[in-house]
């Protein structure tokens, strides 16, 4: 019910996403009337792959997480939590209040042992691939403690939906050196050296698109302006490019030549494609769509729960925890 489309948008992604994947099925959670009026105009019906879970309530993009949790225990988040919870679905997607859906996510599913504060993670686009980068917003002071959980989540991330066998780990930093940042990076980088995680080192902001890593570990604060800075940059470039194209008669017509290479270059870097923000630590799966996002986009995030349950991707943080805790003892 969530984002700035509602059943507009989720209710055609379903549909798309069970005609690609059939062994998947799918639980439409919401006002029911909402729902139904969307499958009658895609002349859609419910199925044994297809159904509906009723929710009187809708959490509203500018509610409070605490108001979100506390006072509107029925609405389609909590009603989806709670399903990943009674084991019924094994993942939730929403387009919805970010930190509602974080919130009620925390509550009613609770932490995986050994992890203390749950991270945003996704993917960016690189030159040879993707790279994950978290956490990217949730946490805005961290400890040496927290980015190491953080890099053992990214990397059994990348490893269950990428199926990279050992993920390279990149901290993000001000420079290469082992001298530079923070006493927070230095005493990570540490912790990083120590750990069976397969660490690269340190990384600048420029490395991220290089693809020099497979997960890039920061805190919300530095992840969060990351990720902005790039989305301004993307939509910068993408208008002076219509600017430059459409500037006269010539430049109209090289735009056009262009054109194929133009597409290209564009489905290479759509944001749509890499729609869908894990949050990671949970006992369970979540994914947040960006509440923007067309069908087309939010298929993309239907699709990244799917393949981090197919993988198992719970039991591998699981597993990884006690790995390090056991090193480390």
């Amino acid at each position: 019910m969530g984002g700035d489309h509602g059943t507009r948008v989720t209710v055609p992604a379903a549909l798309e996403f069970l005609e690609r994947e059939e062994e998947a099925s799918i639980i439409l959670v919401g006002l029911v009337d909402s729902i139904e009026q969307e499958l009658h105009r895609l002349r859609a019906s419910t199925s044994d792959r297809l159904s509906i879970k009723s929710a009187s309530e809708v959490v509203a993009m500018d509610d409070q997480p605490a108001q979100a949790l506390r006072g509107k225990r029925n609405s389609s988040m909590r009603v989806a939590a709670d399903l990943v919870k009674e084991q019924v679905a094994d993942a939730c997607v929403s387009a919805g209040n970010t930190g509602a859906l974080m919130a009620i996510s925390r509550f009613v599913l609770k932490m995986l042992p050994g992890i203390e504060r749950p991270a945003i993670a996704s993917f960016l686009p690189t030159l040879n691939g993707r790279v994950c980068v978290l956490d990217l917003g949730a946490n805005i002071n961290c400890t040496a403690e927290h980015l190491l959980q953080f890099a053992v989540m990214g990397t059994c991330l990348v490893s269950a939906v990428e199926g990279v066998e050992r993920p390279k780990i990149g901290l993000l930093n001000i420079g290469e050196e082992e001298i530079k940042g923070n006493d927070v990076v230095k005493d990570t980088a540490e912790l990083l050296r120590a750990s069976d995680l397969n660490f690269h080192g340190n990384v600048e902001g420029t490395d991220i698109y290089m693809g020099s890593t497979d997960v890039i570990v920061c805190d919300g604060f530095v992840g969060n302006v990351a990720l902005k800075t790039s989305e301004g940059l993307a939509q910068m470039l993408a208008q002076y490019l219509r600017e430059e194209f459409g500037r006269n008669v010539f430049t109209k017509f090289c735009g056009m030549l262009a054109l194929p290479v133009i597409n290209h270059f564009r489905k290479r870097v759509d944001p749509r494609r890499y729609n869908g923000a894990s949050l990671l630590g949970l006992r369970g799966i979540v994914v947040k769509s960006h509440g923007a996002a067309d069908s087309y986009a939010f298929g993309f995030a239907i699709k990244r729960a799917y393949e981090e349950a197919r993988h198992g991707m719970l039991t591998s943080i699981g597993e990884q925890m006690t790995a390090n805790q056991q090193k480390a003892a």
